[in-house]
C-alpha cells in the first residue's frame, strides 16, 4: 500500500474499548495505553506508579486517551490512565492513540513481525517518541551547538526541526510541559515557572512579563518508526502507544458524535498524517560532501582542545579513577547494594576493616611495656602489617584499605580513621605505602539506627559515590557471578520488580544481597520453597509458580536436546521466560543460543539481543558483526 493518502486515521470507539464490541486487542492487552515522552512533552500527565499490565518501566506508564464516541451532554468518551472509562469536555486535553482500517498489513509495510502478545506488529510511519539517554543527548547537543547536525528538512507539529545523526533522526525541544515529569531517559524535568498570584494585574499596570523567567531544559527525542498492532477480526491497525497529547477534541464546541466534523479528525488526517510520513534526506552532491567532510575535520580539531574523553561513566569507573588518582573514596548506599563487591572488583585482596566493631588498638595499634629494657614498644595494627606486606610484594599494583560501616563507628573511632585518611599514616607513626589506597563505605542515615553523622572535614576529604543497583546492573552482575539461572530468569522476566521488597523488621524481605544468598541456597538444595526464609512468602510463591513453567535451559540448548514439537508447544509467556534465562549465555555459547532463540521468533531474538548485550559495547559489536555477516 504505497499510496498513504488513501489512509483514513481515526480513534477507537467507546464500544470497541469498553462495550460489547470490545476488540480482541483491547481484550488481550487491557484498556491502559503507554504514553511516549513526546506526549508528555506535549502536556500528557503520567504517574510513576500507573503502568500498563505488560510493562512496568518508565516507557510503560499509562495516560488518558480520547475515544471517538460522544458521551452525552456534548462531551467525549475517553479511557483514563487507570484503564477505567471516563468522560472529557471537548476542550479538555487527552492523548491521541490513532488507528486505521487495514485489510492486509503486509501490503502496507515490509516490517511485519509477531509481537510478544501474539498480534502482528507493523512498523509504519515515523514520529518522535522517546528521549535519548544522557550520554547521547550530550553528544547531540554538542554537535548541534557546533552546527554539525544535518537537518532532514522536516518539522514535526510545524515546530520541531528534525536532524540526522549517525543514521538516526532526532528533534530538539525545550521541556515546556505544564508539570514536572520524569521521562524514559530517567531524568526528571522541571516545569517552567508558573504565573505569580496577582501577576496578571501587575503586568497590565507595569508592562512586565506575566511569567517568571526560567531556563528551559533541553530534550532530544528520537523520531522512530511507529509500531502498530493488528487486530485481524476488527481489520484495524492500532498504535501501540499514545503518540501525542492534544489540548482539545473540538475546542469550544459540544460533540454530537459526528467525528468527521471535529478538530480531532482534521488533526489526525492533516497534521498527524503529514508528520507520520518519513523524511527522506536529500543526498549531497560530491562537492557538498567534500565541503561537509572538510568542515567536520576542521570542527573536530577545534572541538576538544584539551584532549578530554567525554561520555557516561559508571560507578566502578569513578571508584577506579579516584583510586588511581590517590583520592579516598566514600561509597554510600543501603547495606544490600554490594559496596564491598564493587571494591573487590578492583582489588580482590582488599583489606576490609569493619569500623563498627573496631577498637582503638585494632585500628591504631598499641604500645606495650618491655620489661627487659624498661621502654614502651609501639606495635602496628594487624591490618597495617598485611597491607604493607602486600604493597611491598606487589609495588606496581594498588592495594585498598576498605573502612566499612564507617558511619556506624563510634566518634572516637571515626576520628582515628580521619587521621589515617588525612595524613596517610597510622597513629602518627606508620606511613601508608605509596601504592596503598583508602576506600570507605557507610549506610544511609535512614537505613541504620546506629549511624552517626560524619563530620564535615572528614566528609570533604572523599570523592563520594552513591551506589544504585538498577535492574540492568544487577542482571549484568548476576550473569558474571553465576547466579542461579532460575533466579536470573525470574528477575529479568519481572523486569526487576521483585529485586527489592519493603523491609518491615517482621518478615524477610528481598534485596540484591538476599537474592545472592537465595542463589547459593537454590544451588545447594534445589528446593525453591526454602527461599521463603530469605525473601518472604509472597515472592517465593510467585517464584515457585514461575519455575513450574515449561522453559528450556541453557544446558538443553547447548546439548541440542530440544525437539520442534516441544518448541511449538510453548506459549508466549514460556518462550519469553526461556529467552530471559538463555540471555545468561557466555560469548562462546551465544551463537548457538541466538540461533535457537530465533527459532522461537524474531521478536524473541530482539529481546535476547538486548538482554545479552545489556549495554556492553563489546557485546553490541559482536551482535553487529553477526548481523553484518548474515546480510552478506
Amino acid at each position: 500500500m504505497s499510496d498513504t493518502a488513501k489512509l483514513e486515521y481515526t480513534l477507537l470507539t467507546d464500544d470497541q474499548v469498553f462495550g460489547e464490541g470490545q476488540i480482541d486487542l483491547i481484550r488481550k492487552l487491557g484498556t491502559r495505553c503507554p504514553v511516549t515522552d513526546f506526549a508528555i512533552l506535549s502536556g500528557a500527565e503520567v504517574q510513576d506508579d500507573v503502568h500498563t499490565e505488560e510493562d512496568s518501566s518508565l516507557r510503560g506508564r499509562s495516560g488518558r486517551w480520547f475515544l471517538r464516541s460522544a458521551a452525552g451532554f456534548g462531551d467525549v468518551a475517553m479511557a483514563r490512565a487507570d484503564g477505567s472509562r471516563g468522560v472529557a469536555y471537548t476542550w479538555d486535553g487527552a492523548c491521541v492513540r490513532p488507528a486505521f482500517a487495514c485489510a492486509d498489513p503486509a501490503a502496507l509495510s515490509e516490517h511485519v513481525t509477531k509481537d510478544l502478545t501474539g498480534f502482528a506488529q507493523v512498523e509504519f510511519g515515523e514520529y518522535p517518541q522517546y528521549a535519548a539517554d544522557k550520554e547521547l543527548a550530550g553528544e547531540l547537543e554538542r554537535e548541534f551547538r557546533a552546527g554539525r547536525l544535518r537537518s532532514t528538512g522536516k518539522r514535526y507539529a510545524a515546530e520541531y526541526e528534525e536532524y540526522l545523526y549517525k543514521d538516526r533522526k532526532y528533534i530538539r525541544a525545550d521541556y515546556s510541559a505544564p508539570r514536572e515529569a520524569k521521562l524514559s531517559d530517567g531524568r526528571r524535568y522541571a516545569a517552567p515557572a508558573g504565573e505569580k498570584p496577582g501577576s496578571r494585574e501587575e503586568a497590565q499596570q507595569t508592562d512586565t512579563p506575566i511569567w517568571e523567567s526560567a531556563a528551559a531544559e533541553t530534550v532530544w527525542i528520537e523520531a522512530a518508526p511507529v509500531k502498530w498492532l493488528y487486530d485481524e477480526q476488527a481489520g484495524l491497525l492500532v498504535s501501540r502507544v499514545c503518540l501525542v497529547f492534544s489540548t482539545s477534541f473540538t475546542s469550544g464546541k459540544t460533540y454530537d458524535g459526528t467525528f468527521e466534523g471535529t478538530g480531532m479528525y482534521r488533526f489526525l488526517n492533516g497534521d498527524l498524517a503529514g508528520d507520520l510520513v518519513p523524511s527522506v534526506p536529500r543526498e549531497m552532491t560530491a562537492e557538498e560532501r567534500e565541503a561537509y567532510e572538510e568542515e567536520m575535520k576542521r570542527a573536530e580539531e577545534k572541538r576538544n582542545p584539551y584532549g578530554l574523553t567525554f561520555g557516561q561513566v559508571s560507578e566502578e569507573d569513578i571508584i577506579r579513577g579516584a583510586i588511581e588518582s590517590d583520592i579516598a573514596v566514600f561509597l554510600h548506599g543501603p547495606s544490600s547494594e554490594g559496596k564491598s563487591a564493587r571494591v573487590k572488583q578492583i582489588d580482590p585482596t582488599c583489606e576490609i576493616i569493619y569500623l563498627r566493631n573496631a577498637t582503638p588498638d585494632s585500628l591504631n595499634g598499641r604500645s606495650v611495656y618491655n620489661q627487659a629494657t624498661g621502654e614502651m614498644i609501639d606495635i602496628p595494627p594487624t591490618w597495617y602489617k598485611k597491607v604493607k606486606a602486600k604493597c611491598e610484594a606487589e609495588p606496581d599494583k594498588f592495594h585498598v584499605v576498605f573502612f566499612d560501616e564507617i558511619n556506624n563507628a563510634l566518634p572516637s573511632i571515626q576520628g582515628m580513621a580521619f587521621n589515617i585518611v588525612l595524613d596517610r599514616e597510622v597513629n602518627g607513626l606508620w606511613k601508608l605505602p605509596d601504592n596503598a589506597r583508602v576506600v570507605a563505605a557507610g549506610n544511609d542515615m535512614q537505613d541504620s539506627l546506629a549511624a552517626n553523622q560524619i563530620a564535615a572535614p572528614f566528609f570533604n576529604r572523599f570523592a563520594h559515590v552513591y551506589i544504585n543497583t538498577t535492574t540492568e546492573k544487577w542482571l549484568k552482575w548476576a550473569r558474571d557471578n553465576h547466579i542461579h539461572p532460575a533466579i536470573y530468569s525470574y528477575i529479568a522476566f519481572r523486569r526487576g520488580e521483585p529485586l527489592r521488597s519493603e523491609y518491615t523488621g517482621e518478615r524477610p524481605n528481598a534485596d540484591p544481597r538476599k537474592w545472592e544468598m537465595a542463589s547459593r541456597m537454590l544451588y545447594t538444595t534445589g528446593r525453591p520453597e526454602m527461599l521463603r526464609a530469605l525473601i518472604g512468602e509472597e515472592i517465593t510463591d510467585e517464584f515457585v509458580q514461575f519455575c513450574n513453567q515449561q522453559v528450556i535451559t541453557l544446558d538443553q540448548v547447548m546439548a541440542g536436546d530440544v525437539t520442534e514439537r516441544e518448541l511449538e508447544a510453548m506459549n508466549t509467556a514460556e518462550r519469553y521466560a526461556t529467552t530471559m534465562g538463555l540471555s545468561q549465555a557466555d560469548e562462546e555459547q551465544m551463537k548457538t543460543v541466538r540461533a535457537f532463540v530465533s527459532r522461537m521468533g524474531e521478536e524473541f531474538r530482539a529481546v535476547f539481543d538486548t538482554l545479552w548485550a545489556n549495554g556492553d559495547e563489546g557485546r553490541e559489536q559482536i551482535l553487529a558483526e553477526m548481523d553484518a555477516k548474515a546480510g552478506d
